[in-house]
């Protein structure tokens, strides 16, 4: 192994050592691997959902076709977090609300997309769970967002639209 000066580097100084740095990428690898855990749960819970790699990040269609959330792993920015499929006024209400929390993803958002961080902190997993539920809501055909309605009372508002990807 060669350091970036090009020296061999030192054994046991790398990251995945004990050091400092080695554990803080443990961290950050744990905390990826939990929030997609998560999420994937939500996601693979709704009918006729599969899940595949787009764009190099794990992303949630429905019946195989039309996007409804993908997840965001730090790849267009530093933080963990996912985009999803929403409606433009009600995602504009919560970025203003809680910046901190939500965000207009960039290619999508114009769409009316809606980001979500997973790391900022205490993750309300119920809430990313309403949020799947109604993205997926307003990509799925009808019936299909009809299954959805008993799952948290909401009922369905919206058939086959265009704001997949």
């Amino acid at each position: 192994m060669t350091s970036s000066k090009g020296s061999p580097a030192e054994p046991g100084t790398g990251p995945s050592s004990g050091s400092a740095a080695g554990r803080e990428a443990a961290l950050v690898d744990a905390e990826l691997t939990g929030a997609l855990t998560e999420l994937r749960a939500h996601c693979l819970a709704l009918p006729e959902v599969t899940e595949r790699l787009s764009h190099g990040e794990p992303t949630w269609f429905v019946r195989d076709r039309k996007v409804f959330v993908t997840f965001a792993g730090r790849h267009h920015d530093d933080r963990a977090a996912f985009w999803c499929a929403a409606v433009a006024p009600e995602r504009d209400a919560l970025v203003a609300e809680d910046p901190a929390r939500y965000f207009v993803p960039p290619y999508v958002g114009g769409r009316g997309w809606l980001g979500v961080y997973l790391d900022h902190g205490r993750v309300d997993w119920a809430e990313v769970g309403e949020i799947v539920r109604e993205a997926y809501r307003l990509i799925a055909p009808k019936k299909l967002a009809a299954l959805v309605d008993g799952l948290d009372g909401t009922p369905a508002e919206s058939s086959d639209s265009p704001r997949g990807i």
